[in-house]
């Protein structure tokens, strides 16, 4: 585990195109499709846990909580902007709701952590639930609540009124599925991610 400590959710850039899957372009105009929008440490960490949650169409890596416009993989993860790696959910209402991805969200990371969640430091690395409605910031509220009586330590976790989602590199998407032998995918990545799904076993998708 000590080398695996030393590994973070970084690496060299491969390249900096970004485009929109054509799956990612048909949910945007299903209007049975809701999206939800969250941060929570490393992205390539939360999108493999939310992929394998029910009802959940489509998962995206991303950057979002900050004011720059356009911001890349290395601005951000060089702390030189004021976003934090986030990710987008796609998802159907009829089978899963926005409580249950809050409470998912919550189950993947140390609420009381300030600017980091496992090996990653940093205000890129920051929690944050984001809200659109006055019905999502109630739920969020409320399962704070709850939380806040789990930790004897404050809780870290930032609630911030959706702004602006920016969509990662390419080479960012999927990158647990497609890089599943990575140093850092098999030390905190895939390990982080079977520990959440057993604390949600209700809302993991059936194989």
């Amino acid at each position: 585990m000590a080398v695996f400590s030393l590994a973070a959710c970084a690496q060299k850039a491969k390249t900096n195109v970004i485009s929109e899957p054509e799956a990612l372009s048909k949910l945007k105009g299903n209007p049975n499709v809701k999206v939800a929008t969250f941060a929570g440490g490393c992205f390539w960490c939360t999108e493999t846990i939310f992929e394998n949650i029910k009802g959940v169409k489509e998962v995206i890596s991303g950057y979002a909580g900050g004011k720059e416009t356009n911001p890349t993989y290395e601005t951000v993860g060089a702390g030189m902007t004021s976003h934090a790696e986030a990710f987008q959910v796609y998802y159907d209402p009829s089978i899963i709701s926005f409580k249950d991805l809050v409470r998912v969200f919550f189950a993947s990371i140390d609420p009381t952590i300030v600017n980091g969640q496992g090996p990653d430091r940093g205000a890129q690395y920051r929690t944050i639930a984001f809200y659109t409605t006055d019905e999502e910031l109630a739920v969020i509220d409320q399962k704070m609540k709850e939380v806040a009586n789990e930790y004897t330590k404050p809780i870290a976790t930032q609630v911030r009124k959706f702004d602006t989602f920016y969509q990662a590199e390419d080479y960012h998407q999927d990158f647990v599925k497609n890089n599943p032998n990575q140093g850092y995918v098999r030390g905190e990545s895939i390990p982080r991610r079977e520990r959440t799904l057993a604390k949600v076993k209700d809302l993991v998708k059936q194989k």
